[in-house]
């Protein structure tokens, strides 16, 4: 009798060790998600013929959205200056940081964002996108 009792307190105990390593398992799931951030970035080819001052417009009118869009917690662009000579004519990366998807979702058809695409628009060639989430 007093060994079942102890392999049936034993056995009560390796549950509730396991459901703890569970519920650590998803807090830890949990705390990377909110730790992470959401980056958006934006590639840009120019065509043929876009003057320095043209591109000065749309870099000026895509530095302004983040004082026009709270939901943008992070900005930052620059210049390709790699020499491996691979960026295929994309000259211009910006990183936008939004820190979840429904911030995106506000971002992406906002009109401040729209009519920064309007002046883009005339000089794009080509464009590429790419989110994700950060990781350690």
């Amino acid at each position: 009798m007093k060994i079942k009792v102890l392999l049936f307190l034993l056995s009560i105990a390796f549950t509730s060790n396991a459901f703890a390593s569970t519920n650590e398992h998803l807090n830890a799931t949990k705390m990377i998600k909110t730790d992470s951030l959401l980056r958006h970035t934006v590639f840009f080819k120019f065509k043929e013929g876009t003057t320095p001052e043209q591109i000065k417009k749309v870099e000026d009118a895509f530095s302004a959205l983040p004082s026009k869009i709270e939901q943008i917690k992070g900005y930052e662009w620059g210049l390709n200056n790699s020499p491996e000579g691979l960026n295929k004519g994309f000259t211009h990366a910006f990183f936008l940081t939004f820190e979840n998807e429904e911030d995106r979702a506000i971002y992406l058809p906002h009109p401040d964002h729209k009519a920064f695409g309007a002046v883009l628009t005339p000089y794009l060639e080509d464009v590429f996108v790419v989110d994700y989430w950060t990781q350690e």
